[in-house]
């Protein structure tokens, strides 16, 4: 809108007053009902907390009896049933609520509160994680294709940094999934701890023979992880766009976690590229214990060759008893599934 003169420009300023006034209003209310949910959140935490020290004495009361009929074996079997599904529920509740921070956040970020309470923006947050581990990995991808026909050390000294940075920023979106009630296992996070040791070590290893004859082994292997990180990204997105369209609350979970029986078809083709990696980081291991005993030997060398290693054993065992795990949440939820057609079956027959 234009203002030809001062009585339209004044004219404009009244009415634009008139609507600053509304705004006062609503942003006036907005305060008042932001301190309105932050008080509640405070009596949500503290009734989650008294719920569940009743639970547990309760709990711890039920193993205690010595049930002497059968009713009361009974009673005490569908009391602590509905015991698990008060729990689940309190835990689902305390989703919706700020979490502290874990001891690594509050290192890094102190105690800002780093919640996500609102569902959607979970969702995307999510969501950049996945993508920026995807746009990381096609640029490692890049370098890596070109350190390998190339020797340049300036360029492999930037990938080596890039790797640090990428790992340790890795770790911290991780902890920030974990506060807003991602269930990545542990081994997944301790994954991307020590790869950053790893990076960092590789780093700063001297320009020596050593480091060329391990160098092509290095730079393939980085190839070959990045493909693998471009199968996980296309697999975790049908995976997490799935969820949120069945209305998943687990929204938050990374890969091989968050499983449901459709998911198997995806993860059996990902599978043998994931055994495989692991396969690599053993011949790594074991490429680098060979180097030990060279003349230009340095102690990166028997370090990283243990990092490798316990990499490899770590992504093996986890995925070993991820996948039988996995197996049975499927057969079991194959199961209920026949046993609710049949009922549903049955009562129509009856009808």
């Amino acid at each position: 809108m234009d203002y030809d003169d001062i009585t339209t420009c004044e004219d404009g300023w009244q009415e634009l007053l008139k609507e600053y006034k509304v705004l006062e209003n609503l942003n006036k209310d907005y305060l008042a009902k932001l301190e309105e949910v932050g008080e509640l959140q405070g009596k949500c935490v503290k009734e989650i907390e008294h719920q569940r020290y009743r639970v547990g004495i309760i709990s711890q009361s039920l193993k205690k009896l010595k049930n002497s009929s059968e009713e009361d074996k009974q009673k005490a079997k569908k009391l602590t049933n509905e015991i698990n599904r008060r729990l689940h529920n309190l835990t689902e509740m305390e989703h919706s609520l700020p979490k502290p921070n874990g001891t690594y956040l509050k290192i890094i970020l102190g105690n800002v509160n780093v919640s996500i309470l609102n569902k959607n923006d979970k969702f995307r947050y999510k969501d950049e994680y996945e993508k920026f581990k995807l746009v990381l990995s096609v640029i490692g991808f890049i370098l890596s294709v070109i350190n390998l026909f190339t020797n340049i050390r300036v360029l492999e000294l930037s990938f080596m940094f890039l790797l640090v940075w990428y790992y340790c920023t890795l770790t911290i979106r991780e902890s920030i999934l974990k506060v807003n009630g991602s269930r990545i296992k542990g081994w997944w996070r301790a994954h991307h701890f020590i790869s950053t040791v790893v990076s960092g070590v590789l780093l700063i290893w001297p320009n020596s023979t050593t480091w060329y004859i391990f160098r092509p082994q290095f730079m393939t292997f980085n190839v070959y992880i990045s493909i693998v990180q471009y199968l996980q990204f296309r697999y975790q997105q049908g995976v997490l766009y799935r969820l949120k369209a069945l209305g998943e609350r687990h929204n938050m979970d990374i890969t091989i976690e968050g499983f449901h029986s459709w998911m198997w078809r995806g993860l059996s083709f990902l599978l043998p590229f994931l055994f495989a990696g692991y396969v690599f980081q053993l011949y790594n291991a074991y490429t680098l214990y060979t180097l030990i005993s060279h003349h230009e030997a340095t102690w990166q060398i028997s370090v990283l060759s243990l990092l490798f290693f316990v990499l490899f054993l770590g992504n093996t065992v986890t995925t070993c008893m991820v996948i039988p795990q996995k197996l049975r949440e499927k057969y079991d939820h194959y199961h209920k599934v026949e046993d609710s057609n049949k009922s549903r079956n049955k009562g129509e027959h009856s009808d």
